[in-house]
């Protein structure tokens, strides 16, 4: 094959990558610490007494603890002084310890004791007795039914002012975390599409993506992966039952994986084989849209307006400029960080606008019912003079990987 699809294997193809995470700057304690400073001010401008922070990515972002949610209470609360009272079960306090970057008093409760009482008689200990209460947007039901229940004397509140206030905008040092997961991918992109053959099936083109994330240095391998060929492609997150490869078939490859927290989502979508008239045709069209969007994503410009540049292009080639099908039948983009999905969002009427330091997604993807569906994807952040990209957009379909024609 040409231009860097097909005519290699996956042994050769591994062999060929390093690990790319030398050098790569975790966030350090200080980061951590302006990060609850942050949060802390914003607090006492919304007169918001308490945040409390949920075991998940909010919890790490904050204090660095990694720890997944579950049906026990694991969290902290942060105070608009800026302290911090970590609130943990007892069985789990040394390990608790072992995972914890700020350290601040662990607060612990029995199996038969309540934790949503612990957390009311934390904030009687600061003197706070009534007033707004901030419970992270991640915490399942059960645990602010809990929360409420317990403690009828507070106003309870949304905690996303303060948690997506802090983290919508990226550090220097997230942007360069990101940045290299994001290269990460983009080789494993580059070296899947050289194991392409007939008869592949997903599967096999799935396990090797995951393999060659870890290669790169990529501890868990891919995070996510949807891999789609032929008609497959036309649904944005994959079928149930997936066929393999044939020649001439469009092949979409969407994936990837985490670093320091961070998370890296690339798509491409390209042809093996001999591209149609029609594959031409719409491949293009995706690359029109996709660079409309980029050019309308201006520092002070509304994430709606973005996606509505990208639908006027798709209107003015005869597609739905709305949701329908032919056409794009989501939002252009989503934020990215410690999520893969996170504020802010490219859609329609969302009234957000650009800053400095937002990661977005950029993929209004092209879905024809019966036929197939492109979806390039690249995600750009915003600089003082606009956005910049991650990973440079696909080149042609000739050529998607942009590989020297000389």
């Amino acid at each position: 094959m040409k231009n860097g699809i097909g005519g290699s294997t996956a042994q050769i193809e591994l062999d060929k990558i390093d690990n790319r995470t030398q050098g790569v700057q975790p966030i350090q304690l200080q980061e951590y610490q302006d990060r609850l400073k942050k949060a802390a001010q914003l607090m006492q401008s919304q007169d918001i007494k308490a945040v409390y922070l949920n075991a998940g990515t909010n919890l790490y972002y904050f204090t660095g603890t990694k720890w997944n949610a579950s049906e026990r209470m694991v969290g902290a609360l942060l105070f608009a002084d800026g302290s911090l009272e970590y609130i943990v079960p007892k069985f789990e306090d040394g390990t608790f310890k072992k995972y914890q970057k700020i350290e601040a008093t662990i607060n612990c409760w029995e199996e038969h004791e309540s934790p949503y009482t612990l957390m009311g008689n934390l904030l009687k200990n600061k003197n706070i007795t009534e007033g707004t209460i901030a419970i992270d947007e991640s915490a399942a039901y059960f645990l602010v039914d809990g929360v409420i229940k317990a403690n009828p004397d507070y106003t309870f509140i949304n905690a996303q002012p303060i948690t997506t206030g802090c983290r919508i905008q990226k550090s220097a040092n997230e942007i360069a975390i990101i940045q290299r997961a994001k290269d990460i991918t983009m080789e494993v992109h580059r070296a899947v599409a050289r194991i392409l053959r007939p008869g592949i099936s997903v599967k096999e083109v799935t396990e090797f993506i995951n393999d060659a994330h870890i290669k790169a240095g990529a501890a868990a391998g891919s995070y996510f992966c949807i891999v789609l060929f032929s008609d497959d492609s036309q649904y944005p997150h994959g079928v149930t039952v997936a066929q393999d490869l044939k020649e001439n078939d469009i092949v979409l490859v969407d994936t990837g994986c985490q670093l320091e927290g961070y998370l890296s989502d690339i798509t491409r979508t390209y042809v093996y084989g001999t591209p149609t008239a029609r594959h031409r045709e719409i491949w293009n069209l995706e690359k029109q849209t996709q660079q409309a969007a980029f050019d309308a994503a201006q520092i002070g410009a509304t994430c709606g307006s973005v996606d509505d540049a990208a639908r006027k292009v798709l209107a003015a080639a005869g597609l739905s400029g709305d949701y329908q099908l032919p056409g794009l039948p989501h939002r252009v983009g989503h934020g990215t960080g410690l999520d893969i999905h996170e504020h802010p969002y490219l859609v329609r009427g969302n009234t957000r606008t650009l800053q400095e330091g937002m990661v977005v997604s950029n993929e209004p993807m092209i879905c024809i019912p019966g036929e197939f569906g492109i979806r390039h994807e690249d995600h750009f952040y915003m600089t003082p003079n606009g956005p910049k990209w991650f990973t440079t957009p696909m080149h042609s379909i000739d050529n998607p990987f942009g590989y020297d024609q000389n």
